[in-house]
């Protein structure tokens, strides 16, 4: 391990501490912290907590030290508004209700407002 948590500085957003980066952005480490059973790589809880292409980053990014075997294929995710691809793990996008948008996308307060009543009359009648 390299660095000590306890040497962390809050806010700084620093991924120099692998103990931490383990922890926190993998699988292993969410399973772990949220005392999932059995092994990570096999979860069906962990599975259905990300959003796929959230998932596969979390067991195969360069904070793990055994990467997800065969990572399942996911659908890229695109802007709403603009239709631009969206990288979930790069961040720079905002999301409500399911409904993506690019940071070059902002919402307006109607939009907003329909895509809450779309929501909501989607998930009333299940």
């Amino acid at each position: 391990m390299c660095g000590d948590e306890s040497e962390y500085a809050l806010f700084s957003y620093s991924r120099d501490i692998c103990s931490r980066n383990h922890r926190r952005f993998t699988l292993c480490g969410f399973h772990n912290t949220e005392e999932h059973k059995g092994d990570w790589k096999t979860c069906k809880k962990c599975r259905e907590d990300f959003e796929p292409e959230m998932y596969v980053w979390y067991g195969m990014n360069e904070y793990n030290f055994e990467k997800l075997p065969n990572p399942p294929a996911f659908k890229p995710t695109y802007c709403f508004k603009c239709g631009e691809r969206i990288v979930l793990p790069d961040g720079g996008f905002s999301s409500l209700c399911g409904v993506y948008r690019c940071d070059n996308c902002p919402i307006t307060e109607k939009e907003r407002e329909e895509i809450i009543r779309e929501y909501k009359s989607k998930h009333e009648n299940k």
